[in-house]
């Protein structure tokens, strides 16, 4: 039986034209780490404190999944700064080639060597209700966009956690990406020369197997989160969360290692709602370009004498200057830290950041497994309206991308954003995850979430 939507869409069903398989790569099963592990300190204050008059707001680190589809490859050595413009854009286009070219040889299997080992974390922020009613109520699960840390969706979450809808969400998680934000600084020594979008959904998929503990609890955490039973794990693998309804919210990057990772683990999730994912068909790019977005994360300004100073340049920027004020001072305060030369400095570097885009497999292979997603998952999909920029390749990929897979799907457009919708529009985004929230799961008793 062909599940229906709780919510009514803004772009009609639009079918899919023919395609060419990608040969989507399997998911390399992960080995998880005992407890005896070096542990690092938080690079940040620790968070513990109040987030509104009802959540509580924590910092957690976990280790990343192990080993990683990726070589060890060291980081390759970004060129030096110019100040004559056209020999620094020669710079950016070289390498930025070099990059796009050391991945398709990833791809291809020419480098030898075996996958890595070293050990990385991710990050996460806890929201939690500071008063639990002991009922299952929902999980939230925040995946990111590239180059943002996990902090930006802190406006969003302020008018969702003050919405109605609140009362239906016992916790929240913020996840971040190994080369992000406090993750990056984390894993400085030991994050390598090449990304893979499949092991950020590799990530996703060890953090809510073998460390989301089994109940929201308004109790606090250690910074590290332990290692669950193995015999918690596998139940999860098949059954899900025995005292948790999971709703994960991933945005570009985020969306994409999310539908990869509940692809995989479909008995994890109970809805998605997928805010502009990545997740692009095979062809929307020409064979052997650079990828795509590579050469503007390396030309990124990196270092400011102060955040007073960072936050002027952002806000008469084009780019940082359609943000909503609020998200751009989170942006300041959480994701640039100090710089040992002296004033403020990205947390994660644009060279990190263009790895990451130059890394774009995950992309076409999530599009392709889309239809292979359970229906019993529903998905709600959040996409841009603004002129000019009405989805990622445009508003004709857009609607074709909505109804990969027809069963159990609805669609809206938020006409005020362009593809940063979490960014520059994060009152209508919490307005529209809170709606979804309350459709379906408001009249669900708890026992059935």
């Amino acid at each position: 039986m062909t599940m229906t939507a709780s919510m009514t869409s803004t772009y009609p069903f639009e079918p899919t034209p023919q395609w060419t398989t990608v040969n989507p790569r399997p998911f390399l099963p992960f080995r998880t780490h005992g407890e005896d592990l070096e542990k690092p300190h938080l690079p940040s204050p620790p968070r513990n404190e109040l987030f509104n008059d009802n959540y509580i707001v924590s910092t957690h680190l976990v280790p990343a999944a192990c080993p990683r589809l990726t070589p060890d490859i060291p980081l390759p050595v970004a060129p030096e700064f110019s100040t004559n413009a056209s020999e620094r854009r020669r710079d950016i286009e070289r390498f930025s080639v070099e990059l796009t070219e050391r991945q398709e040889h990833f791809l291809q299997g020419r480098f030898s060597g075996e996958r890595s080992e070293k050990l990385l974390w991710n990050c996460a922020n806890r929201y939690a209700k500071k008063v639990q009613d002991g009922k299952k109520g929902l999980t939230l699960f925040l995946a990111h966009a590239n180059g943002f840390p996990k902090e930006t969706w802190e406006t969003t979450l302020r008018y969702l956690l003050s919405s109605p809808s609140a009362s239906l969400i016992d916790e929240v998680w913020s996840w971040e990406a190994v080369q992000h934000g406090d993750a990056a600084l984390v894993n400085e020594t030991n994050l390598g020369g090449i990304h893979d979008w499949l092991d950020s959904a590799r990530d996703i998929a060890h953090f809510l197997l073998h460390y989301l503990p089994e109940d929201a609890s308004s109790e606090a955490l250690p910074t590290h989160l332990p290692l669950l039973p193995e015999t918690i794990s596998e139940y999860r693998k098949t059954d899900g969360f025995s005292s948790r309804s999971l709703v994960i919210v991933g945005h570009s990057f985020g969306g994409c290692a999310s539908v990869l990772a509940a692809v995989n683990f479909p008995a994890l999730v109970s809805s998605m709602i997928l805010v502009d994912p990545a997740i692009v068909q095979n062809g929307s790019y020409p064979p052997n370009s650079v990828a795509f977005r590579v050469p503007g994360a390396l030309a990124r300004r990196e270092s400011w004498s102060s955040r007073e100073e960072a936050l002027r340049s952002f806000e008469v920027s084009p780019f940082f200057g359609a943000w909503h004020p609020d998200v751009l001072r989170l942006y300041v305060t959480y994701g640039l830290c100090e710089d040992s030369r002296g004033g403020v400095k990205l947390k994660m570097s644009g060279l990190l950041e263009a790895l990451v885009f130059a890394g774009r497999a995950g992309s076409p292979e999530a599009w392709e497994l889309l239809d292979r997603l359970d229906e019993r998952i529903e998905l709600r999909w959040v996409v841009p309206g603004k002129p000019g920029d009405k989805g990622m390749r445009g508003e004709q990929a857009t609607k074709i991308r909505v109804w990969r897979r027809p069963a159990n799907s609805s669609n809206v457009v938020i006409y005020s954003a362009g593809h940063l919708i979490p960014q520059e529009s994060p009152e209508e985004l919490a307005q529209e995850i809170a709606a979804f929230l309350k459709s379906k799961y408001e009249l669900r008793s708890r026992s059935y979430m």
